[in-house]
């Protein structure tokens, strides 16, 4: 599929990116260069608070009429914060991207931060972080950076109780006045839609007002913590380890090794775990790599006798692959992660959000060289990062 990409910086700084497609919908975000590795530990959490509030309303638009507009014309509306980013975005029929445009630059440009919606929603992160922490699953997810990093990234990105109860309407609003300015903002279609005006929206909509965000410190660190908790039967753990970042071209070697040990069914682990031993039910990888922070996981949910068996097997399957790993495997693995990736491009709404992360590691357009870049992976590249020389692990078990 030949792309029709467009990207532009405009004067005031904001860019805009464009993939021109022909089916009648398109998705629509704006995103802000701010997430929680840009919060100090005090304020952890402020970047999903403010992403919440801002669809809580504006001066001429309640939260009902916000959802309303996107939903009554066949839409979609949500977002997300992440440790890079937070967005905002919607997709709907193509006829109706003017109203797309008008509702979600309404929202980053004027939020209410009414004082009653904000205790409303403070009282629903509350039941977020609950929901998290009842989850054993999701905990351990959430809890592996802590053993990874110190500073901010060590800091779960929803916040904790005590600093959601600390965050106030000010806090909030001299947060959003320092980052949320075009200089800080993306604009992304991917749909039917014109390239021109798009530009000309962007341009007449956004002033020349910059913005700043802050630039926080964490450091890399492997540290292992095992928690007990009653009401439980099974024991969640993850091992996680650190990779080269993007910008560095061993981090496509570096997801290359995450699919290799933990990407679906076909995978290593999932065939020495589950498939050969039938020591769990789950077993999964993820990769977490930008220019900022860059680690693989793997996650399993097994039972607490075989905990460190389950973990042993890890570790002698990482060595296996630095030790015998061959061209016709990782050929097998580049296949799978090209056509994930061509999978991933066919939803406009998910091709949207992987242009967004990809600009915020340096240019949206290096999202499409993706295939290219897997291609030219050299094997003692994947089999020389399977050499852990050190880990970071994390389990929840019953106690």
């Amino acid at each position: 599929m030949e792309n029709k990409f467009y990207r532009k910086v405009l004067k005031n700084g904001m860019t805009v990116l464009f993939e021109k497609r022909n089916l009648p919908v398109v998705a629509v975000a704006f995103a802000v260069r701010n997430g929680g590795i840009n919060e100090g530990l005090k304020e952890k959490g402020i970047s999903h608070f403010i992403e919440h509030m801002l669809y809580k309303g504006t001066p001429s638009r309640d939260a009902k009429k916000i959802a309303e507009e996107i939903e009554k014309n066949g839409g979609d509306l949500n977002g997300f914060t992440d440790e890079t980013i937070t967005a905002y975005w919607c997709k709907m029929p193509s006829k109706h991207f003017k109203i797309a445009l008008d509702v979600l630059s309404d929202m980053i440009k004027n939020p209410l931060f009414d004082e009653k919606e904000l205790e409303k929603e403070r009282k629903v992160i509350f039941e977020e972080i609950k929901m998290r922490k009842d989850s054993p699953h999701i905990y351990v997810l959430d809890n592996i950076q802590k053993e990874l990093y110190d500073g901010t990234l060590g800091e779960n990105l929803i916040g904790t109780y005590e600093t959601m109860k600390s965050i106030g309407r000010k806090k909030l609003l001299d947060k959003f006045e320092q980052v949320y300015k075009p200089n800080n903002l993306i604009l992304g279609v991917v749909g039917d839609a014109d390239f021109e005006d798009i530009i000309q929206f962007a341009e007449k909509n956004f002033g020349n007002i910059k913005g700043k965000v802050p630039q926080q410190k964490f450091s890399p660190r492997n540290k292992s913590k095992i928690e007990k908790r009653k009401g439980i039967d099974q024991t969640n753990l993850v091992l996680a380890y650190h990779v080269p970042p993007s910008g560095n071209k061993k981090s496509y070697a570096a997801e290359l090794l995450g699919t290799l040990m933990a990407g679906g069914m076909s995978s290593r682990l999932f065939s020495e775990i589950r498939e050969k031993r039938n020591l769990a039910y789950s077993v999964k990888g993820e990769s977490n790599i930008n220019k900022f922070f860059a680690y693989n996981l793997i996650y399993v949910g097994t039972t607490k006798e075989n905990m460190e068996q389950v973990k042993k097997i890890i570790l002698d399957e990482f060595k296996k692959v630095s030790e015998a790993l061959d061209e016709k495997e990782l050929n097998q693995v580049k296949e799978q992660l090209i056509g994930n990736y061509h999978i991933s491009m066919e939803d406009s709404q998910t091709q949207l959000i992987n242009l967004l992360l990809s600009e915020i590691d340096g240019n949206a357009q290096e999202f499409y060289e993706y295939a290219k870049k897997i291609s030219e992976v050299k094997l003692k590249d994947v089999k020389e990062l399977a050499k852990l020389k050190n880990y970071s692990f994390m389990a929840l078990v019953p106690e």
